[in-house]
């Protein structure tokens, strides 16, 4: 089973990733943690493309995170599901604010003002060309959409 999960900051995609990793037993590939919190620059988008091709080269992969425009050549084609996660705004913020403040986390408060404008915004901005680089690399990928935490709670992916 290969899973792109997919959604905006504070959707919960690395918690349902850790889940779903730990029933499947499939590899975890976590980009935010493999790029630095302000996403990866020029310089290191070719060492993070081939780093990207390594990990989801498995048979079995759970990859958590959206760099549509970096990776989805890479991730989609070999994908077998995608999962939207689409909370409301307002929870994803709520989340995002709460992250600031646990211990040892690597957000940062004063980029709090930032994820909060991502946030609201995203639905407008990000998910449109999300969607159309989604349509472009993975168009036979089945999607998955997750709009409430009961929904969340309760997806287990179908066997492929």
């Amino acid at each position: 089973m290969r899973i792109v999960l997919l959604g905006v900051a504070g959707a919960g995609k690395s918690t349902l990733a850790r889940r779903l990793a730990a029933e499947t037993g499939a590899k975890l590939i976590c980009l935010d943690e493999l790029s630095t919190t302000s996403g990866v620059t020029r310089e290191q988008l070719p060492a993070f493309r081939a780093l990207m091709t390594e990990l989801h080269a498995g048979e079995a992969w759970i990859s958590d995170g959206n760099f549509a425009a970096a990776t989805f050549d890479i991730r989609l084609p070999r994908a077998d599901l995608i999962v939207w996660l689409q909370p409301p705004r307002s929870l994803c913020a709520w989340r995002a604010l709460l992250r600031r403040f646990r211990a040892g986390e690597q957000h940062k408060l004063g980029e709090l003002p930032r994820v909060l404008r991502f946030i609201w915004n995203f639905d407008r901005v990000n998910r449109p060309r999300i969607e159309a680089l989604r349509a472009e690399h993975g168009p036979d990928v089945p999607v998955v959409r997750l709009r409430t935490m009961a929904e969340v709670a309760m997806f287990r992916p179908p066997a492929i």
